[in-house]
């Protein structure tokens, strides 16, 4: 076993943090071609201050090697989307025949086919159940105050809503912590090359749509449009397990989506998917993998996602027109989202653009402190959550109390205001029963409560009230000031809790208020539609928050129905979004950094433009020989968490040692647990191996515990034999020279998808392999854990 350089991958399991040598604890390779600190004396005791290297290592890897998940903190590995090119994968492919081949390709239209209509059908089922849940909950409050029951009307209101949110909290808490939140920030990270454990499970998935289901119905300031995104994702995910032993479900032509790469197309369509079932927007649905989920992307995988967003989009469409003949209970034109603004705006004028420019300006200033302060308030939010699963569902309830309260009581501040005259003639002002936009909650005959038609309704239903045009005067000012000052607030506090929740609809609630407060303010200065403003607030607001531009402008494009405002809502976004860049970082990115996932960014950190390969990787490295001693490697696989170690070709089998390739841990424990050992040190060759084992023996298992090197059952005897490794080596692994700029290994570590990227000398005579690069060498953190004085350029 060959011994050097190692990356300690603090962050991720490919390698457990190991003490670097001394040798590497005084010069870093680069310090040679760095910079010098400007700060730094000229004359210290013992010499120039010059003479001192700008990076000096500190020998220890302090950063953690954990990531929140849920609620829980657990380790986190890598995904392998890299084709491991051995002897098991060219037999695997040589086995193929014409028939087989076609059965992949069909198969992966198939399962992108069915991921779409499964995604369609929790959608449809998710609204249905949110609609006449709330509709039942505000209907028997609506009939309670009609008979002038207020109290029992207030208590009905409150049990209810409080009963729904423990519900969905205990589920979280108990069943399904990784199902909290919207789950976006999981779901980019897995599709980053991140293996966080349980966020794409089958249990994760039933809590994300019946917990969703509860938290909606319950009246929080939230949506089920992000946990429509992780359910797409957890469908996919399910799907695309390649099958299971454990169910007998081991088709022969299944085993080919045993890998991580397949898996991860099918979860970008079924991220897709959630976004079309969430706002019947395929397009939209295809470019929000394309801009925000995904981090790879080809045009095989772009035609494959809008199939599957299609499906998703035509089964929508054809149940909700089976449910407007009064088929689905409360449900009816309401549920899932879409507006028709039909603004008939074909010019704008000088005034028109200066007004919707600083809606964006403002909108992207409240988008960015919304996004600072959620940042600060699940900083707090994690304390309490610490202390177990009773607090989480007492936090839980709390804020629906609070949230109920505002959404009964504001109303009982807001004046009656009277009806329309053409709208009481014909009878639909105001509104009594199930979701309208002149809500009477006590006000006399012909007259309506602003504030009710809000807070007492929908959260699609209040959203629907503030885009509709032709109504200026149906909302006051004092009105929106006090319901977009509540939206927000109650938005910030309710996405910590431990109930599935979405960012949409709180963003769009609060900038369609803001939007529809500045029309107010500006009606005599533009001729632009209240509910026009409406709708171009919940850009700015999206733009300033989420900061995704091109498939927002899609989004709200299908899903006014209206290309006329494709101007304006591309000059909301674009700015709001400028704006918000000079600030902070997109949410769903904060929340990434929050969570300690080892996320890696398109982009080179400026702290890696001073430091080479080299700088970064960690001693001591663990090697096997070509043909390594069975004890050896049982012993090594005990000590260590590496997932893959490099093979070395040395005597006799080569001259000189020379780098043979990368072998997996999981690999590795299939070859030990078939046994195929030999008295002497001499090569087997694949043949051997196959005489036991199926290429489909090493495919990557499914969720649920894999082989691991407890599972081994070796006798004192076969610990003393051989094991050749060639057959499972990847004979032809990434590598970069040890004084390759750290920024463009990151940049082409990222690029290729990689989970290992081996370090080699540049000079001669030295071992064959100086160090791994995995995941966590390129975090930040890491890296400054280690250069505490890193230039931040």
């Amino acid at each position: 076993m060959a011994v050097g350089t190692e990356s300690g991958s603090g962050g991720v399991a490919e390698s457990a943090p190991s003490t670097p040598m001394s040798a590497m604890t005084t010069t870093p390779i680069s310090a040679r071609s760095v910079r010098w600190e400007s700060d730094m004396p000229d004359i210290e005791e013992g010499g120039g201050g010059l003479e001192r290297p700008l990076l000096r290592r500190r020998g220890t890897n302090t950063t953690s090697q954990m990531a929140i998940v849920g609620a829980n903190v657990c380790p986190i590995e890598s995904l392998d989307y890299e084709l491991v090119e051995n002897e098991v994968y060219k037999q695997d492919w040589r086995s193929r025949g014409k028939l087989q081949i076609f059965h992949y390709q069909i198969l992966k239209w198939v399962l992108a086919l069915l991921v779409g209509l499964i995604v369609g059908l929790i959608g449809f089922f998710n609204n249905i159940a949110v609609e006449n849940i709330a509709g039942f909950k505000l209907l028997l409050t609506t009939n309670l105050m009609l008979q002038n029951r207020y109290k029992a009307a207030f208590l009905w209101f409150i049990s209810c809503n409080a009963m729904l949110a423990a519900a969905a909290a205990a589920l979280c808490a108990y069943f399904g912590p990784a199902a909290a939140g919207s789950g976006i920030p999981e779901v980019k990270a897995y599709l980053n090359g991140v293996d966080a454990p349980s966020i794409l499970a089958p249990s994760t998935l039933f809590v994300k749509i019946v917990g969703s289901i509860f938290g909606v119905s319950a009246g929080f300031v939230l949506g089920k449009e992000g946990p429509m995104v992780h359910t797409g994702a957890c469908v996919a995910s399910f799907l695309g397990q390649g099958g299971s032993r454990k169910y007998g479900f081991t088709w022969n032509w299944l085993r080919y989506f045993k890998n991580d790469l397949d898996r991860r197309d099918l979860i970008t369509c079924g991220a897709a998917a959630g976004v079309t079932a969430a706002f019947r927007a395929p397009v939209g649905g295809v470019l929000f993998a394309l801009e925000e989920a995904t981090s790879w992307w080809r045009s095989a995988l772009l035609w494959r996602t809008f199939s599957t967003t299609a499906v998703a989009a035509m089964v929508l469409r054809s149940l909700i027109e089976y449910c407007r003949s009064g088929n689905c209970g409360l449900f009816g034109k309401g549920g899932l989202i879409m507006f028709d603004v039909s603004s008939q705006v074909t010019s704008y004028t000088t005034m028109d653009l200066a007004a919707v420019v600083l809606l964006a300006i403002v909108g992207g200033l409240l988008g960015a402190l919304f996004n600072f302060l959620l940042n600060r308030i699940l900083r707090v939010y994690s304390y309490i959550n610490e202390k177990g699963a009773p607090y989480k569902i007492i936090l839980t309830v709390v804020i629906s109390l609070v949230t109920s309260c505002c959404s009964f009581g504001l109303p009982w501040l807001t004046a009656c205001t009277p009806c329309p005259p053409e709208l009481a003639a014909s009878g639909h002002c105001p509104t009594i029963g199930r979701s309208g936009n002149f809500k009477n909650f006590r006000c006399p005959p012909g007259q309506y409560n602003a504030m009710a038609s809000l807070f007492l309704n929908t959260n699609d239903d209040a959203i629907r009230n503030l885009f509709s045009g032709g109504t200026e005067s149906e909302f006051g000012v004092p009105m929106l000031l006090a319901f977009f000052t509540a939206v927000y607030s109650l938005g910030l506090v309710t996405y910590g809790v431990a109930v599935p929740s979405g960012l949409f609809i709180p963003v769009i609630l609060s900038g369609a208020s803001f939007g529809r407060l500045l029309g107010k303010l500006l009606g005599a200065l533009t001729g632009l539609d209240t509910g026009l403003f409406a709708l171009l607030g919940a850009a700015s607001f999206l733009g300033g928050t989420m900061r995704m531009t091109v498939s927002v402008c899609v989004i709200l494009l299908e899903l006014t129905n209206d290309l006329l405002l494709l101007p304006l809502i591309m000059l909301v976004l674009l700015v709001s979004k400028t704006v918000a860049d000079c600030f902070n970082k997109g949410v769903y990115e904060q929340m990434v950094r929050m969570k300690g996932l080892p996320y890696l960014e398109a982009h080179a950190e400026p702290c890696m433009r001073s430091l080479v390969a080299g700088d970064v990787v960690s001693a001591p490295l663990i090697a096997f020989s070509s043909v390594e001693s069975v004890g050896t490697v049982v012993d090594t696989l005990r000590r260590t968490g590496h997932n893959g170690f490099p093979v070395i070709e040395d005597a006799p089998f080569a001259p000189e040692p020379e780098l043979c390739g990368l072998v997996l841990r999981s690999h590795l424990l299939v070859l030990l647990r078939a046994k195929t050992f030999t008295a002497d040190r001499v090569k087997t060759g694949a043949a051997e191996v196959f005489r036991k084992l199926a290429p489909f023996d090493f495919a990557k298992p499914g969720s649920g515990k894999g082989l691991t090197v407890d599972d081994l059952d070796l006798t004192e005897e076969e610990m003393a034999m051989y094991v050749d490794l060639h057959p499972i080596a990847n004979r032809s692994p990434y590598t970069v020279v040890e004084n390759m700029s750290l920024a463009k290994a990151a940049v082409l570590f990222r690029q290729l998808g990689l989970r290992h990227m081996c370090v080699v000398p540049r000079t001669p005579g030295r071992p064959p392999v100086v160090g791994i690069l995995t995941r966590h060498d390129f975090m930040p953190g890491y890296i400054r854990g280690l250069f505490p004085n890193v230039l931040r350029e």
